[in-house]
């Protein structure tokens, strides 16, 4: 798991490196992908991953707008399973269509998905409320912020997320001219 974060973090640096000069467009269309372990309860290493993802979309002019909805799918996915979970996976792919956010955990599971849909309702202990998590609003964060949103859970076994943010804007169909 170390080779696999120094691999990101040359990848992030390399990218950021490019800010100054001219990237390429075969360095712009290469995929990136980013993988952290996720450890329950670790609250300080929260949004790691989303700090990395958005220094690419940067660095290759994504729209902020977008950048800033595939950061808060990537930052609610982590923070959940910092605090609901006994660990687990956390992956980006940025590719140059679209940023694709997996999240997998380990245990307990949602008992209720569309209850869990629900902005304000929260399963989050003591601990992660007084830090300032777990108002409930992470799971409909990541829906709303998504293009493409999958969850599927079973109890005692885990979580696993999939959202895709695109990263060009829908072009809206021109409009036919009235006489």
């Amino acid at each position: 798991m170390q080779h696999l974060e120094k691999r990101a973090e040359e990848v992030a640096a390399r990218e950021a490196a490019q800010t100054t000069g001219q990237a390429n467009d075969s360095e712009l269309a290469e995929p990136v992908v980013l993988r952290a372990e996720v450890k329950a309860g670790d609250y300080d290493s929260a949004g790691k991953v989303s700090q990395r993802m958005r220094q690419i979309l940067r660095m290759r002019g994504v729209d902020p707008d977008i950048q800033r909805r595939a950061a808060i799918v990537a930052y609610e996915a982590e923070t959940n399973i910092i605090i609901h979970s006994i660990g687990g996976d956390l992956s980006v792919a940025v590719t140059p269509g679209k940023v694709v956010i997996e999240a997998t955990d380990r245990g307990p599971g949602i008992e209720n998905i569309e209850l869990a849909m629900q902005e304000g309702w929260s399963t989050a202990g003591p601990l992660a409320r007084e830090l300032g998590f777990g108002a409930g609003m992470g799971l409909p964060n990541i829906r709303k912020c998504s293009d493409k949103f999958e969850i599927k859970s079973e109890m005692g076994a885990g979580t696993r997320l999939y959202s895709e943010v695109l990263l060009h804007k829908a072009v809206p169909p021109p409009q036919e001219a009235r006489p």
